[in-house]
């Protein structure tokens, strides 16, 4: 399985190339704030785990298990910020708080918690009850 360090670059990979078509390590470095030699590094790794196919100068490709890691990665990265903003998490809290804790939970609790969201998300009025109830709690 890949590590949280792999997660990330995985993630960002799988995002650059569903958004540009293509993935530079310029490119990743920049996402993730590191150096183009540590992306270059985690790449080759990548590679031998065969998460993707790196050819020197011509750049990568996720293989078949990359792209289905990388989509999953990014799903649950998309519905952690989902629950978060359910559940009344401020705005400019979600993403530093969805990075915090997204390496730290089962694929059980993900499971879970898309469990909920879809339950709130199937009724408007559950929304509504939730977000009364928030606000009843913020009073007390």
């Amino acid at each position: 399985m890949a590590t949280p360090s792999m997660e990330d670059y995985l993630e960002r990979i799988y995002k650059l190339i569903d958004e540009k078509g293509y993935a530079r390590v310029s490119d990743i470095a920049e996402g993730l704030s590191v150096h183009p030699s540590s992306v270059t590094k985690m790449i080759q790794k990548l590679d031998k785990d065969n998460y993707l196919i790196y050819e020197k100068y011509r750049g990568l490709v996720l293989t078949s298990k990359g792209q289905k890691v990388g989509k999953r990665l990014v799903d649950r990265h998309h519905l952690l910020e989902q629950f978060l903003t359910l559940i009344g998490v401020s705005e400019e809290n979600i993403y530093q708080d969805v990075e915090g804790i997204e390496h730290h939970l089962s694929w059980d609790s993900i499971t879970c918690i898309e469990t909920l969201v879809e339950y709130f998300n199937r009724d408007e009025a559950r929304l509504q009850e939730l977000m009364k109830l928030k606000s009843e709690l913020e009073e007390s």
